[in-house]
Formats: C-alpha cells, structure tokens, sequence
C-alpha cells in the first residue's frame, strides 16, 4: 500500500500542537499545584497571637509569666488568667487566656516564678488555641483585676476606653480542640487543578478536533499574510 506523505507533515503538526498545548497545561497545574500548597500551609501552621485577624485563625501566645486565675465559669468549666509574652527586644505584653481548671498544673511553674514562690525561672510555655471575644462581663472582671498582676513601676490604668489597647477585646482560649476548618478558596484552587488536568488529558488522547481547529486558524493566518 502506497503511503500518503503529506500525512507526516500533518501528524508533526497535530504533535507539536499538542506538545505545546500540553506544556502550558503543565505550567499552570505547577502554578496552581504551588498556590494550594502555600494555601495548605497557611490552614495549618497556627499564627502568632498578634497576627490574628479573626476568630477562626489557630494561633498562639509564648507565655514567660503567667497570674492566678482570676475569674472562673463553672457552666463551661474555664479558668481565665493574665499572662505576659516576651518579644526579643526585652518589650513585654500582656493578655487574656482560658484554661481548663484540670490543666493548672501544665502552668504551676510559670504561675509560682511569677509570684516569686521559686527563684529558678522555667522556660516559657507555648499554648495553642482559638481568639474570643471578651464579654462585657469578663472585661469588668478583668479592669478590677489586672492592677493585681501587673508590676506596679509598669503599671498602666486600664480602662474601659483603653483596654482593647493594651489587653486587646479577646483572649486566647485553649479549651477548644483544633478544627479543620473547610476553606472554599483551597478548594476552589484544588478544582481547577483537577479541571486542567482533566483538559491535558483529553487534548492528549482525543482532542484531535480541538488541535485541528489551532491549525486551521493557523494556516488561515498564514494565507492572509
């Protein structure tokens, strides 16, 4: 059987299409592959305390010092205390967190290094949780109560107008279990990927009309020029 030879050059056509049809495909999964890692990543790590935005965010606070519990909520079981984190620079902060009264001794060192009931200062303790927003009730609470924890040469009076300055309107709160929270634009990352590869797939295996078309519009290019 005698072969057609303008065959060839045609096939080499189709191939080369579908090369480069495929090599962006390919750039785009890569770039999409990235952006859903990143976006992965950033669900998962917990942020520092001072970088959380809302409520949802898993976050953290590195406590160095730490007060005895200063209010108590039997109905949900959670313990509120101050605490200080330490940055580098030798500057201080102090916030809210909740704890459950059966996790007291995690903190029994910090608390008694605190009060001055040991000389030998522990290593600072890191505590995972969810940001609340403090009730009006707690923040009273805790007005009446930060002059007890604070050092007196530091001492700041808080207020209802400035407390959301230095104490911040929320608290750490670590009685609530980490939750995988569903995020629609990892997912919505996550489906385009599948879309393009679904696409390369097919303009590989059976998009012969899709690459006949290209080269169509191609050679009509040509002609007009």
């Amino acid at each position: 059987m005698i072969k057609d030879n303008k065959l060839k050059p045609k096939q080499e056509k189709k191939c080369a299409v579908k090369l480069l049809l495929c090599s962006i495909y390919l750039i785009v999964i890569t770039s999409l592959v990235v952006c859903a890692y990143q976006l992965h990543k950033e669900k998962k790590e917990a942020r520092s305390w001072n970088k959380v935005t809302n409520t949802g965010q898993y976050t953290y606070i590195e406590i160095s010092q730490m007060s005895e519990k200063f209010a108590y909520y039997s109905d949900s079981g959670k313990q509120f205390h101050f605490v200080i984190e330490k940055e580098p620079t030798g500057q201080w902060h102090t916030y809210l967190i909740a704890i459950r009264e059966s996790d007291y001794d995690k903190y029994k060192e910090i608390i008694d290094y605190t009060y001055e009931r040991m000389e030998e200062e522990p290593k600072p303790i890191v505590v995972y949780g969810y940001a609340a927003i403090i009730s009006k009730e707690l923040k009273q609470i805790a007005i009446k109560n930060i002059s007890n924890f604070v050092p007196s040469e530091n001492e700041v009076v808080i207020t209802d107008q400035n407390f959301d300055k230095y104490l911040t309107n929320s608290y750490l709160d670590t009685t609530m279990i980490r939750q995988d929270r569903f995020s629609i634009t990892l997912f919505l990352v996550l489906l385009l990927i599948a879309i393009m590869i679904i696409v390369m797939i097919f303009t590989l295996f059976d998009g012969t009309k899709f690459v006949n078309k290209i080269i169509q519009k191609r050679n009509t290019k040509n002609r007009k020029l």
